[in-house]
């Protein structure tokens, strides 16, 4: 029976969001509380079978739902905005960082799926990317738990330590805006860090931020062939269904066939969605499973997230000082 998993998922969500909203605690989004709840939950009270059901549904199918639906966030022309510089430039810095992450991961022998995750979250888009990485990954929820943390937390540090940069670099609103865009985590940490500065910057970090999140697609399909590669000899290729849709989604929002305020409404309640999705995964979590994970993974993420931030703001530097 779903329903009582849903109603516990779906109470977490809420309680989660209520509480940002109301403390209004700029520094943990209600994902991330979501999760926390659920790892609360799970690691002191329990979590008994009745449950099972309903907490496994909102992982696996509200979460591909949620994914499908970022696909209204997205508008092509948007991205053109930026420009062909632009893309270009965030486009390298994001293959580059997961062709390093990917890399140091194996050097460090961290688990092949756990590298996956932080390669996903630190290029792409945080706890979205994360959660969308593990679809076709199919790691544990403990690894999934790291990687969010450990996303969350470096994207919560760069959020509040940029505004600090322009004046010491003499970036342009323009060209820091851009590198919010190209190298914080998560949406809303952009949002934070940009608009500080001014509007200028606020615009152009969200459209160099859109431009990344439209690599969810293509990174994902990448994922699912080297998770592939490491499967039995005759095993068939699974191509994620929901990204394709997520890339249908996409092109209506750019052809502009659905009204803006019932796109901002679908959005906020996606919101939700994602909340539920994560509640779920935190009472998957079981904390003695990732204390076994190690610290090795915090490096790899640290050194990604350095890398990722150097080479844009060298590009940065180089392109539009």
């Amino acid at each position: 029976m779903l329903l009582p998993g849903l109603l516990l998922t779906s109470g977490l969500a809420v309680g989660a969001t209520l509480i940002q909203a109301t403390w209004t605690i700029s520094l943990l989004s209600p994902l991330l509380l979501a999760i926390l709840f659920g790892i609360l939950l799970r690691n002191t009270v329990g979590l008994p079978p009745t449950f099972y059901p309903g907490v496994r549904f909102s992982l696996k199918k509200i979460l591909k739902l949620a994914i499908i639906l970022l696909g209204l966030r997205l508008s092509l022309g948007d991205i053109a905005t930026l420009g062909l510089t632009g893309f270009v430039m965030i486009s390298a810095t994001l293959v580059s960082t997961v062709a390093f992450t990917l890399w140091l991961g194996s050097r460090l022998g961290i688990s092949q799926k756990l590298v996956h995750l932080i390669a996903a979250g630190t290029s792409i888009c945080g706890a979205s990317a994360v959660v969308t990485a593990n679809s076709v990954v199919d790691s544990s929820e403990e690894e999934m738990a790291y990687a969010i943390g450990l996303i969350t937390a470096l994207g919560t540090v760069a959020m509040l330590l940029y505004p600090l940069v322009p004046e010491l670099l003499h970036l342009s609103s323009l060209s820091y805006g851009i590198w919010c865009g190209a190298s914080i985590h998560e949406v809303a940490q952009v949002i934070a860090a940009s608009f500080q500065h001014d509007l200028v910057s606020g615009e152009f970090a969200t459209l160099s931020k859109l431009s990344r999140v439209l690599y969810l697609a293509p990174l994902t399909v990448v994922l699912s062939l080297l998770t592939q590669r490491n499967q039995p000899t005759g095993s068939s290729l699974y191509i994620p269904w929901f990204v394709v849709i997520f890339l249908g989604v996409v092109v209506v929002n750019s052809l502009g066939l659905l009204p803006r305020d019932l796109t901002d409404g679908i959005l906020s309640i996606n919101k939700l969605l994602l909340g539920i999705s994560l509640a779920g995964m935190g009472l998957e979590t079981d904390l003695k499973k990732i204390r076994t994970l190690g610290i090795q993974p915090l490096y790899l993420a640290i050194a990604s997230w350095l890398f990722l931030a150097v080479s844009s703001l060298v590009l940065v530097k180089q392109f539009y000082s």
